[in-house]
């Protein structure tokens, strides 16, 4: 005989074994692009957020982080969108940050001009708040003064918070590993300075200059690179004690600080380790030096969202912003010369990491003169994403697997090298795609 406590336990049972409405599949691009496509008017402030609406409940209410994707670099257009789909994400889905393709340690500066504290202008925190020159870009100066002037506004409790999450490392050069490490430090000597000035001194010491850390020619030969010199390897020990020392005091430095502050100290701390092995490989000779060097750039690119999502997790929701081939699912290639180079992007490690809480809309591009972006070719993927009803179109692909796998890829920009065309696994790469053009 059931009990009336076995009754509940039989409807959930019961409940558990229905199954949800299947999705509609097409047979061809043609049908599942003109059912499923998006059209809106960027211009149209109506038109903008009834279609950002329907693309956000198309994709699901498991979201914790939110990728969109760009086709390449320096698209104002693009930059444009992004900053128009953040207000509509903010004021109706529950979105409290965003996360740009930048510097994890400059976007604390450029963090602390959006929170109000910190330079009062915008021009002191474009270059020590961004990486890669982003800061000069328009887009980016009007993304932090409307989150600076939405932060001051009383009437918004839940204040917004901007986050760099790229590694600060890259093909021209990268960073030395002071900055992250002094953040570490000062916040342990604001709890403790005495117990702190020693291991600051032997860390201090250690650092040396940060041009030799920063020297360009490294990346394209290993020999210029101190990433494994005598000091470089003790300075990798020094860090790992370092982080054990935060993690042995747990309780004790958040009960004389607070988790927040504990929390960021210590994730700085770790993005210097992973700095500090990139530093390492590349003073290496693995016949594999730029795939793995490129493929530890985007493992930590995935940390830090991973840290990003955490943190705000019970504040919001979470907008990152990259190229296409960083937040993608599937692997990225890379053709450098007569090498091809393929490792796995942020994206592919997000997608275990978080599964259904990340998703991610693709940018493709029609025709861009200024960045030499002609008519794509025949048959090209992007020629059926114009053929749907504009200007401007979301087109989400759950139903489009395997319609595209055969298609050729169009050709690439001779003037802007940051241009991927989409690859024909497009619709798997990712959960949506967005054309603006």
């Amino acid at each position: 005989m059931k009990t009336s406590v076995d009754a509940p336990l039989a409807k959930a049972n019961h409940l558990a074994k229905i199954e949800p409405m299947p999705r509609p599949q097409y047979s061809s691009l043609q049908d599942w692009i003109a059912r499923e496509a998006i059209s809106f008017t960027v211009d149209s402030p109506v038109e903008l957020d009834a279609a950002v609406d329907r693309m956000i409940a198309s994709l699901g209410d498991a979201i914790e982080l939110l990728g969109l994707g760009e086709a390449m670099h320096g698209g104002a257009e693009s930059l444009a969108f992004r900053n128009r789909l953040f207000q509509r994400l903010v004021a109706v889905h529950g979105y409290s940050a965003i996360a740009v393709e930048s510097s994890f340690p400059r976007g604390h500066i450029a963090n602390e001009y959006v929170a109000g504290r910190g330079p009062a202008s915008y021009d002191a925190v474009a270059e020590a708040g961004f990486s890669h020159g982003f800061g000069r870009m328009d887009g980016n100066r009007e993304l932090l003064a409307w989150m600076r002037q939405y932060n001051a506004d009383s009437a918004h409790p839940v204040k917004l918070s901007f986050y760099g999450f790229d590694g600060p490392m890259e093909l021209r050069g990268t960073d030395s590993p002071r900055q992250l490490l002094v953040f570490a430090l000062d916040y342990l000597a604001s709890i403790d300075a005495a117990a702190v000035a020693q291991r600051r001194e032997r860390i201090e010491s250690l650092l040396g200059t940060d041009a030799d850390w920063e020297n360009p020619a490294a990346m394209m030969d290993a020999s210029k690179s101190i990433g494994q010199s005598p000091a470089a390897v003790a300075l990798r020990l020094a860090t790992e004690d370092l982080i054990a020392e935060m993690s042995i005091r747990r309780p004790e430095l958040i009960a004389r600080s607070d988790a927040h502050r504990y929390g960021e100290a210590v994730h700085h701390a770790m993005v210097a380790r992973q700095l500090l092995n990139y530093h390492a490989a590349v003073a290496g000779n693995s016949p594999t030096r730029l795939a793995d060097l490129l493929g530890m750039r985007d493992a930590l690119m995935a940390d830090n969202l991973a840290y990003v999502v955490a943190r705000e997790r019970d504040r919001g929701k979470v907008l990152a912003f990259a190229h296409n081939s960083h937040l993608k699912r599937g692997q990225a290639h890379w053709q450098l010369g007569s090498h091809s180079i393929t490792w796995w992007p942020a994206g592919a490690h997000l997608g275990e990491m978080l599964a259904k809480r990340y998703v991610i809309i693709g940018e493709a591009v029609g025709v861009s003169e200024g960045n030499g972006i002609a008519s794509p070719e025949a048959g090209a993927l992007e020629v059926h994403l114009l053929a749907a009803p504009g200007p401007a179109r979301f087109v989400p692909t759950y139903a489009a697997r395997g319609l595209a796998d055969e298609m050729p890829m169009r050709s690439a920009s001779a003037k802007n090298s940051t241009y991927f065309p989409l690859a024909p696994q497009a619709a798997s790469d990712f959960d949506a795609l967005l054309m603006l053009s």
